[in-house]
């Protein structure tokens, strides 16, 4: 396991989290011969497994077992059997809480309160007008915002998609912007990062003070991936097309965007609408089936 997580290392985004996952995986198989390892080796190890973690967790783990397994015949001819293949868990849908827009404005509010946090208030702004994930805020430079055209860019290896990104500002994440602008002017003028203190230092996490900003104002259940789902969900409310939000959230493919379709049923009213249209056209079915059998009848006479 280890010889693939170093000959991988450079182009896989998840090595940190695999060199975890391999920790688990030797805990259970490192005196085991990967000739001998069958299918109930690999149920013995889910079922311990679900003693401690979720079904998803478990399933990262197999799938990177069975990468490692298809590297080493691939790349190394080693031909071992694959016993992990079809072992995958069924896993819960994901989870899509969200929150109003007069909750954000309480939740905006208590943010300001916290005059430790000056930055705390912005980030919250941005993610919810954005959908962008935290690290991805946390690790924007002023390199590549650009103000004047209203936008800000991700490079490949600031996404978890490893794709570039362009992320356009509305009027709200725009204005966090620029707030976040004056204060590296009055405090750390050199400073690359926009969510920086007052050294110019990057900030590292927001999840203690965005806790706090939950309490405070009253929102329980809510993480700050959840402002992720809250943009997504905003905007499908507000009419806008399915693809349009996987291209700016960045989703990998549009059946993550899919868990938002049901909160606009009007695109399906309008769907079903068109229904009647065509009804009014052509006439109704039933009808015109009475005059074909009608006419048929004629024929026959």
């Amino acid at each position: 396991m280890y010889a693939y997580l170093k000959a991988t290392a450079e182009v896989k985004r998840s090595a940190n989290k695999d060199i975890t996952s391999t920790r688990h995986l030797r805990s259970v198989f490192k005196d085991s011969v990967m000739n001998d390892l069958t299918g109930s080796d690999i149920r013995a190890y889910i079922s311990k497994r679900k003693e401690e973690v979720s079904n998803a967790s478990i399933n990262r783990e197999l799938a990177l077992f069975s990468s490692a397994i298809n590297y080493a015949n691939r790349e190394w001819e080693w031909n071992l059997p694959n016993v992990v293949a079809g072992k995958k868990l069924k896993e819960p849908p994901g989870r899509t809480r969200w929150i109003t827009y007069t909750e954000s404005a309480v939740l905006l509010e208590k943010a300001s309160d916290l005059i430790r946090s000056p930055h705390l208030h912005d980030f919250i702004s941005l993610a919810l007008y954005t959908g962008c994930r935290s690290q991805e805020m946390l690790g924007l430079t002023w390199s590549r915002v650009n103000l004047q055209a209203d936008i800000f860019y991700l490079e490949a290896d600031q996404t978890k998609s490893g794709k570039c990104r362009s992320i356009p500002l509305n009027r709200i994440a725009r204005s966090a912007i620029q707030r976040r602008a004056r204060f590296r002017a009055l405090h750390c003028e050199d400073s690359p990062w926009v969510f920086c203190n007052r050294k110019g230092e990057r900030i590292q996490s927001v999840k203690k003070s965005f806790a706090t900003a939950c309490k405070n104002a009253g929102i329980e259940d809510f993480r700050i991936h959840d402002m992720r789902h809250t943009c997504a969900a905003w905007l499908v409310s507000a009419g806008a097309a399915l693809a349009e939000v996987r291209d700016l959230l960045g989703h990998a493919s549009i059946t993550m965007t899919e868990r938002y379709a049901h909160l606009s049923p009007e695109n399906v009213r309008n769907a079903v609408g068109r229904l009647d249209n065509s009804r009014s056209r052509y006439g109704h079915a039933g009808e015109g089936q009475q005059k074909i059998g009608l006419f048929r009848t004629r024929l026959s006479h």
